[in-house]
C-alpha cells in the first residue's frame, strides 16, 4: 500500500487549506471499471479511504472513496456500504465545521444506506470498522 499519499493536513472548509487539485489522484486511480467487486474492495483507493477516517481525514476520505462507489454495480448492496462509509466521512466532517445538524442528517442517511447494505459478504473484511466509525459518528452528534 502506498504511503507516499498520506495527506499534510486535514481539509476542512472554511478553516484550512484546499489540498492542490489531483493531490489524491495516484490513489483514487487503484479503482479501477476492470476490478471485481471483492477487488474494489481492497483496492487501496477503499482500504486508504479507511485509513484517513481513522486518522480524522474526512474530506480526503471522501476523496479517494469515491470512485470505488461509482464503479460499483447500481442499485448492489455493495454500492449502498461504500456510500454509507462515504456518508459517514461526511458526516464527521461537518462537525469538524461546526455544523451538528448536517451531521445529524448524515448519521440517518449512513445508517439507512448501511442498513440497505446489510453486510455484503465482498466488504466483510471492513464491516466492523466501518461500525466502528458510524458509532464514533452517532456519539459525536450526541453529544452536540
Amino acid at each position: 500500500m502506498s504511503t507516499n499519499n498520506w495527506p499534510t493536513h486535514a481539509y476542512v472548509p472554511g478553516k484550512t487549506m484546499r489540498h492542490p487539485e489531483g493531490a489524491f489522484d495516484g490513489i483514487r486511480d487503484t479503482a479501477k471499471p476492470d476490478l471485481t467487486i471483492e477487488q474494489l474492495a481492497e483496492c487501496e483507493a477503499f482500504v486508504i479511504g479507511l485509513n484517513y477516517i481513522q486518522s480524522g481525514f474526512f474530506w480526503e476520505a471522501h476523496e479517494v472513496l469515491e470512485p470505488v462507489w461509482m464503479i460499483l454495480p447500481d442499485p448492489s448492496r455493495e454500492r449502498a456500504f461504500v456510500q454509507g462509509v462515504i456518508q459517514i466521512a461526511n458526516g464527521l466532517l461537518k462537525l469538524e465545521m461546526g455544523r451538528p445538524k448536517a451531521a445529524a442528517r448524515l448519521l440517518v442517511i449512513s445508517t439507512d444506506l448501511l442498513a440497505q447494505a446489510d453486510h455484503p459478504p465482498s466488504f466483510r473484511n471492513h464491516t466492523a470498522q466501518v461500525g466502528r466509525f458510524l458509532e464514533a459518528l452517532r456519539a459525536q452528534v450526541d453529544m452536540h
